[in-house]
């Protein structure tokens, strides 16, 4: 059995009960686990820089580029740490046999979305319901 690729994802047109057969399932674990891997090493490397990087600029102005520098980061290594979460429950979804299925409907999500944002957890649908409600609502 050959692996998957992105183009071959993007090109799939089987049968509906082949949907996230053993091989689709590989190829998002692959690609959730690389992305999961990634997200761990810029943690790491963010906080063993922040650590080594101790030695605090003698110049106020540089003091604060400084401090406004790891501000930025630790923004992004926050929003980062939120996608990790979703990332492991959409490989915990994998391990469980429900990835890939709206939590909403039990539809099939689609291999183009699931691409195109691995964590997905609602139909393209289900979603703009959602987002159509929510509006409703706030407004």
């Amino acid at each position: 059995m050959a692996k998957l690729t992105e183009k071959d994802i993007i090109a799939w047109d089987g049968p509906e009960d082949d949907y996230m057969n053993a091989q689709h399932l590989e190829f998002f674990r692959n690609l959730l686990t690389k992305q999961q891997d990634e997200i761990i090493n810029k943690a790491d490397a963010t906080t063993d820089r922040m650590q080594h990087d101790t030695a605090s600029a003698a110049d106020p102005a540089d003091r604060a580029s400084q401090e406004e520098e790891y501000a930025l980061e630790l923004r992004a290594r926050d929003r980062e740490r939120k996608l990790l979460a979703k990332i492991q429950a959409a490989i915990r979804a994998i391990d469980e046999g429900e990835y890939g299925f709206c939590h909403d409907t039990g539809e099939p999500i689609g291999l183009k979305r699931l691409l195109a944002r691995p964590t997905a957890t609602l139909s393209v649908e289900a979603q703009e319901r959602r987002e159509r409600l929510k509006k409703q609502f706030a407004d």
